[in-house]
C-alpha cells in the first residue's frame, strides 16, 4: 500500500503532502501571539500537538512508509532513526511555541498514530500559510487525509485569522491533488520547478483555499476550477 503525503515543513492510494523543502528552511513572519496548544476533532481522527513521547510512534510510522512517504518527502528516508524522530518533534514543538508553524499528530479511534498534517510557512502580513499532511501506509484509502486537513484548515481560519491556505504539491502527486481538491481547495496553476524531489526540481500544483471554500462541496469546487 502507497501513503498519503504532502510536502510540508513536513486510499489505497497515498496523498502527500506539501511544503518547504526540508534542505532550505524559509524564514517564516510568526504570528505574534500564537495560540496555546490545542486538540482538534475530526471523527473518526483525533489531532493534537506533538509530544515527546509520541517519537517511537513516529519512527515506526516513518519506518513503514518509506516506499511511499518517502517518494515525495526527503526526510522520510532509510536511515530515519529513533533520534531524528525525536529531532522533528522537538523541532514541532519549538516552531509552536514561537508561532512559526503548528503541527499535528493524527490518531485514531485505537489512539494510533497514522500520520500528521499542519501549518507552515506562516506568513503574517498576508495572513497566509502552507497545509502539509501525510498518512502512514497501513491507514492509507480511509479518507483520513482529508478529515484532517479540513481540520487543519479550520484552525488555521477560526485561530489564526488567515485569510489564505496553500497546498503546493509536485505534478506527479496525484493523490495530494485529490485531497486538495476534496477539502475544497481551487487549482490555480503550475509552478515550475517549484519543488526539490530528492535532488530534482518538479513542477508543482498550486492550490489556494479559503474560508468560503471549505463550505462548498467537493463537486462544486471541482466545477468552479473547471470551467
Amino acid at each position: 500500500m502507497r501513503a498519503l503525503m504532502v510536502f510540508f515543513c513536513c486510499a489505497k492510494r497515498d496523498i502527500i503532502l506539501t511544503g518547504p523543502c526540508p534542505h532550505k528552511r524559509i524564514p517564516p513572519m510568526p504570528l505574534q501571539n500564537p495560540p496555546g496548544p490545542a486538540n482538534l476533532d475530526a471523527p473518526p481522527l483525533v489531532l493534537r500537538p506533538w509530544q515527546d513521547g509520541d517519537a517511537p510512534a513516529l519512527h515506526e510510522a516513518v519506518r513503514e512508509s518509506l516506499a511511499s512517504v518517502g517518494r515525495w518527502l526527503a526526510w522520510c528516508r532509510a536511515d530515519y532513526d529513533l533520534d531524528a524522530a525525536i529531532q522533528r518533534i522537538t523541532f514541532c514543538r519549538q516552531g509552536w511555541q514561537a508561532g512559526e508553524q503548528y503541527a499535528f499528530a493524527i490518531f485514531d479511534t485505537a489512539e494510533r498514530l497514522v500520520g500528521g498534517a499542519g501549518l507552515n510557512q506562516l506568513d503574517e502580513r498576508n495572513l497566509r500559510a502552507n497545509l502539509g499532511y501525510w498518512i502512514r501506509s497501513s491507514a492509507t484509502g480511509r479518507g483520513y487525509a482529508a478529515s484532517a486537513a479540513r481540520a487543519v484548515a479550520t484552525f488555521g481560519f477560526e485561530k489564526l485569522a488567515l485569510r489564505r491556505i496553500e497546498i503546493v504539491a509536485a505534478e506527479g502527486n496525484l493523490p495530494s491533488q485529490r485531497c486538495a481538491e476534496r477539502i475544497g481547495a481551487r487549482r490555480e496553476g503550475i509552478a515550475r520547478q517549484r519543488v526539490l524531489v530528492h535532488g530534482q526540481s518538479e513542477d508543482a500544483v498550486v492550490y489556494g483555499l479559503i474560508p468560503a471554500d471549505l463550505d462548498q462541496p467537493a463537486a462544486a469546487q471541482n466545477a468552479a476550477t473547471s470551467s
